[in-house]
């Protein structure tokens, strides 16, 4: 079984929905050789999603409402085989805070393009506090990586 972790800051919007599209395409192709989790950097755990993340999610048939934050810690680390992040900020603090598990701490769209993108532009913007239509345009940043991310697992 590989291990996904996504990271973002509060693990109430983009983390969640990257772990929630992933397990739903996994699902969809019928793969069950992975799984998903999510988790943030500066989260208040037991934080809902946010109402534009759970409105975004609903449109594409998917219920984020029982997501709850949650911290990255030690053991979250190490259980994943890869870790995902959604900036270059938040892959070097994790590389920094556990230096053991940076050789898989990588930014996800640059994983995910297998380094086609880089730098400001392979980076998803938080949308927290914007209208749903931002999170709209970075749910479907978090789409097309993610699908690119299980073609990359798949091979």
């Amino acid at each position: 079984m590989t291990t996904v972790l996504f990271v973002c800051t509060g693990n109430t919007c983009r983390s969640p929905m990257a772990e929630a599209l992933f397990k739903d395409l996994a699902k969809k192709k019928g793969i069950s050789s992975v799984k998903a989790v999510s988790a943030g950097l500066a989260a208040i755990a037991g934080d809902k999603a946010t109402p534009q993340a759970i409105e975004v999610m609903k449109r594409r048939g998917i219920d984020l409402s029982g997501h709850r934050a949650r911290n990255v810690d030690a053991s979250l680390i190490g259980e994943a085989d890869l870790i995902l992040t959604m900036t270059h900020r938040h892959k070097s603090i994790l590389s920094s805070m556990y230096p053991q598990a940076a050789s898989k701490i990588h930014v996800l769209r640059e994983y995910a393009e297998g380094g086609a993108i880089r730098g400001e532009s392979a980076q998803i913007l938080d949308p927290f506090g914007q209208p749903v239509e931002v999170y709209e345009s970075c749910a479907r940043q978090l789409e097309e990586a993610i699908e690119k991310l299980m073609e990359r697992l798949e091979a």
